[in-house]
């Protein structure tokens, strides 16, 4: 084995970009649970997000116009699961398993003409003066627009919780949405923005995997990200920033086992494969996770 091959300023750099499409969906989900809404459909919604981003970049040629699609694609499959638990009052946690086998199979269908097709490439956009500084400008710096936008949502997703009257009256809803009704705020209106906020998000990672991280269609693109994302909001305590560090840390396992592969570690590739799934399993054992949103998973009754 020769780990004088592993470049660590490379190995730093890939990272960001491994965890990306983990953080874009796992913000999105924060956001829903923190309004009181457990979907588990995340894992449909990247995979879905994946194929209509991949789609309408491949017929507009326009990787711009395929990441709103892929948003918009996420967007209106989690709205459907928002009509179904929200209005008709569905169970959440079956309608958000129904909605995973749903996008895993829809994706599927609307992705056979494009198997084996490449994405066209989407350029870095090194960051002036920054990306020269050296070792932090190359891991930091110089990324595609993507990776700055992950980060600028979790920056946005905090402001918004914190300092906002919107982000109180979500957290409101989460806590206590008949106390939230109550005090005349429209809890099923909240709680569908923040639903179709989420299945945006989602699609927006799917739509990063297919465009930039492989780049090309192939069935179960997302390989469990989904998941993923759902227990790193739970590590996260429900915090965007503390989200971000776990992002990252999934990012990293997944960056060092590819590279001791390449490095030709004396271990089998399915033991290195697994690596960043036990370590995302390992944390959440070790990590005792803050309090859950008071109304989590629970359905509101407006007649109540």
């Amino acid at each position: 084995m020769d780990l004088s091959a592993i470049n660590p300023i490379l190995l730093l750099a890939s990272l960001m970009v491994a965890a990306n499409p983990i953080l874009l969906a796992a913000i999105g989900e924060l956001v829903v649970e923190r309004a009181g809404v457990l979907n588990l459909g995340v894992e449909g919604m990247m995979i879905t997000g994946a194929v209509c981003g991949f789609i309408v970049t491949i017929n507009a040629g326009s990787p711009l116009l395929g990441f709103a699609g892929a948003a918009l694609g996420g967007a209106l499959l989690a709205l459907v699961f928002g009509v179904l638990t929200q209005v008709l009052l569905s169970n959440q946690v079956a309608t958000g398993l129904a909605l995973t086998l749903f996008g895993l199979g829809f994706a599927a269908l609307l992705g056979q003409g494009y198997i084996g097709i490449k994405a066209p490439v989407i350029p870095k956009w090194p960051v002036p003066v920054l990306s020269d500084i050296p070792v932090i400008g190359p891991i930091l710096f110089n990324h595609d627009p993507v990776v700055y936008l992950g980060i600028a949502i979790i920056a946005g997703v905090w402001a918004f919780l914190r300092y906002s009257r919107a982000g109180l009256i979500l957290r409101a809803v989460g806590e206590n949405h008949d106390a939230a009704h109550a005090l005349g705020y429209h809890v099923i209106r909240v709680r569908l923005l923040a639903i179709m906020f989420g299945g945006a998000c989602a699609g927006l990672g799917g739509a990063y995997l297919s465009l930039v991280r492989v780049p090309q269609w192939t069935e179960g693109l997302t390989a469990g990200a989904g998941w993923i994302a759902l227990a790193i909001v739970v590590f996260a305590s429900w915090r965007p920033w503390r989200l971000l560090l776990g992002a990252y840390l999934f990012g990293g396992v997944t960056v060092l086992q590819l590279n001791l592969q390449a490095a030709g570690m004396a271990i089998p590739v399915a033991y290195l494969s697994m690596a960043p799934y036990l370590a995302t399993i390992l944390v959440l054992v070790m990590m005792r996770a803050g309090r859950a949103p008071g109304s989590l998973a629970q359905s509101f009754h407006a007649s109540r």
